[in-house]
Parts: C-alpha cells; structure tokens; sequence
C-alpha cells in the first residue's frame, strides 16, 4: 500500500480497486482478472464478515487468509501479490454494549487480523456505543482508534511491520448499507478531514505510539457518492475541489467507500481528485447474481425439467423463509420487496449465497450446463457481452467462466479508473 501511495504522490493518476466480498467466486474473479499483470490485489474483508467470533461467514480472519490464499494457489496467482485488508474494524457489530466492553472485543478483532497477516487496517471506532452520547466526540473517537492502533502495533511480527499500513476517519457510510432512500450526501468539510488527522496525531502521541503514524496512509472521507436500494449519487469533482486541494498538502489520500455503481469516468476523477483508494462490494455480487439468474433461464431452455435446479425458486424461498438480513432494510409491501429482494442495488441477497441449499441448487446448475453446449443464440439473449467475448476467443460459453467474465465486467471499470500502477 505505501508503494501505491506513494505511486499515486508522484504520478497522481494511480490507484488501486478494493475488493470488498467474501464469495468465492468474486475473489476468483478478481485475482484471474489480474493473473496476467504484475498489479497486485487488495481484498478487504469486514468486521461483519469476518472476527474472531467468525462473523456471517464464519470464518476467523486467519481462516480467511487461508481462504483467499488456497483460491489464490488454485489458478497460480502469487500469494505476495496479494494485500489483506479489514474494514471497519472497531465496535461496529458490538454497539449495543458498552464502549469499554465493545473495545476489549475491538482489541481482540484488531490482535485477531493483524496477527493473521492482513497488512492494512481501517480504524473505524466512529459509531456509539451503549451510553455513549451521540455523535462521538472527534477527539474520543481519535482515542479509541489509537487504542486500537497500540494492539497492532503489539500484535504485528517484525516482517508484517514492513507492510502494516493504518486507514483513519469516520465519514464512512454506514456498514452493512443505506435503510433508507437516499437524494443527495454532502461532501466532508475540510475543517472536519483537518480535524481527523490532527486529532489522530494527538491520540498517538498521547497513548504512546507516535512513531505509527507513519503508516498512515489514508483518510476516510465522503466525496458525496453513495448508493440506496435503487439510486446512485453520483460523484461530482467540482463540488470536492477544496477536499481534493487540501489532501496535497499532507503525506495521505483518500480512501472512497460506496463508489459502486459509479461510471467508469467518475471512477478515473475519484483518482484524480486522490481518492487513490476506492471500495467496491455490493456491485460485484450483483453483477455475480445477473450472471446465476440469466445462467438460471438459460438452463429452463436447454434442460429437462426434471433435472433443473430451479435456482432463482431455491433463493427466493430461503429469501422469504429467512428475513433476518434484508427485513430492516426492503419495503413492508410484499410486491416491492418481491423486486427488492432480487434486483435492489444494495444487494442484500448476498448475505444468502453461503446457504446450503443455494449452494446445491447452483452446483446442479452449473454441472448441468457443463453436460450441455450453450448456444450462441441463447447466451446472447441474456449475456451479449459474453457472448461477444466468446466470439472473439476471450472466453468459453462455460457457466463459471460465464460468471467471473460478469464480475469482471465491474473490475473492468476499476481498472480503467486506477492504472498506470505497475509500481505497485
């Protein structure tokens, strides 16, 4: 990450793409579409996701490396082309208790990830917890994150220190999604950026690790690009001139959460405008489900019903039968969470794709349309741009190859927006 920072110091137009997903499949995606070059790939995994109690993928963050690595190992991508990063890593999926007990558990999470080897680490201690006042106050806030900084610094091996690298600030959207529609965000003050790393400096130096600031690399902020349920607020770099001037004159960029489904030119002035660091998550596992729902129809023409996998019928009952994970979030009127369910940008249908039984629908899909030659005809009807790339000799009419071509449809963008990085 420090190579890339300081890449993007010189140059200005560099960047790098953070993959946010835990799907097997994505990750795949990610690491083929990178397998040719000598860039390497940043994959982030979530307090959410994965913690030292397993998160909703059940899994520690040493048993996510294990993870990302034996993928890795599968297609011949170099493990040591490969960053880990967490994010949100803090209270988040413990503010209902109170701030000392959700930050002996943040200190476990932090001990937990660095020592697994993941070598970049968002410090996100900006949400309330049981008593706390709401909002935090910045300079306990800045605290807490130093707190936290102190446990990696303790937890990290001599090696790991090389590359160990710290992002800052609170002006992230809110884990997990928007609950409500969105019409327009406001982009950070600079007085507010200002005000995060000068009282991170002080927490630093306050708890007595002043030397870690040194790898600080990036400052969250808001550029004003988000996303709900069915809208997008794009990125609009002349409304982000004065945030963008102010972070030349520090050693940081910026790191941009929630810049899925942005155009692939707003991608490239989010760089520009130094947000070197840009997130994506929901959009890849969305482009993944376009690919399993159009495989799923293609399978209706070319399979016996007997021997289907009704899929899209498998989802959508584990969908109705189990709420837990999109209930808070999707309308109370049944015909538009219908929709919602499938097709919402916010793409909670996610948080499903590790269910067993989804699991054995898609395998039975996909073997049965390995038994089966897909006809040009049919994949251009629901997959056109694959089937361009099977005409050309890009790819296969295989169902995998299928969905790591969608998922890199969404790499394609960021790529566009983040090279030259050949440095990195």
């Amino acid at each position: 990450m420090k190579n890339i920072v300081k890449a993007h110091g010189s140059k200005g137009n560099v960047g790098i793409c953070s993959v946010c997903s835990a799907h097997p499949w994505v990750i795949e995606a990610a690491l083929r579409f990178e397998l040719a070059s000598t860039n390497k790939v940043l994959i982030e995994s979530t307090s959410n996701q994965v913690n030292q109690f397993g998160g909703y993928t059940g899994m520690v963050p040493s048993q996510f490396r294990d993870f990302v690595f034996e993928l890795a190992n599968k297609i011949g991508f170099p493990k040591q082309r490969i960053i880990l990063g967490g994010d949100h890593l803090g209270p988040n999926c413990w503010q209902s208790e109170s701030a000392e007990s959700a930050m002996l558990k943040s200190e476990a999470l932090i001990d937990a990830y660095v020592s697994a080897g993941y070598s970049k680490i968002h410090l996100d201690t900006s949400m309330s917890c049981a008593g706390d006042p709401e909002p935090l106050d910045p300079m306990e806030v800045a605290r807490r994150a130093a707190r936290l900084a102190k446990v990696a610094e303790a937890s990290a091996s001599p090696e790991l220190k090389e590359t160990l690298t710290y992002v800052i600030g609170t002006e992230v959207p809110v884990p997990g999604g928007e609950k409500e529609a969105i019409k327009a965000v406001h982009v950070t003050e600079v007085d507010s950026a200002r005000m995060t790393i000068e009282t991170h400096k002080q927490a630093f130096e306050e708890i007595g690790i002043y030397h870690a600031l040194d790898r600080v690399v990036g400052v969250v902020v808001q550029p004003a690009v988000e996303f709900d349920h069915s809208n997008v607020i794009h990125y609009k770099s002349e409304q982000a001139q004065e945030l963008s001037k102010f972070i030349e004159s520090t050693p940081y960029i910026y790191e941009a959460h929630s810049t899925d489904y942005q155009t692939k030119e707003n991608l490239q002035q989010l760089v520009r405008d130094h947000y070197a660091i840009l997130k994506v998550g929901p959009w890849l596992t969305f482009a993944m489900r376009e690919a399993i729902y159009a495989l799923a129809e293609i399978e209706k023409e070319l399979v016996d019903a007997a021997k289907q996998s009704h899929a899209k019928d498998v989802i959508s009952q584990i969908l109705m039968d189990d709420k837990r994970y999109w209930e808070q979030y999707y309308s109370t009127t049944f015909s538009d969470a219908r929709v919602q369910l499938s097709f919402s940008l916010s793409d909670r249908i996610r948080y499903y794709w590790a269910d067993e039984r989804i699991m054995k629908a898609l395998d039975t899909m996909i073997s049965n349309l390995d038994d089966v030659e897909i006809p040009l005809g049919l994949l251009s009807q629901y997959l056109p741009v694959q089937c361009g790339k099977v005409l050309s000799g890009e790819m296969k009419a295989t169902p995998m190859e299928v969905i790591y071509s969608k998922i890199q449809e969404v790499l394609e963008q960021y790529s566009f927006a983040c090279v030259p990085r050949e440095c990195a």
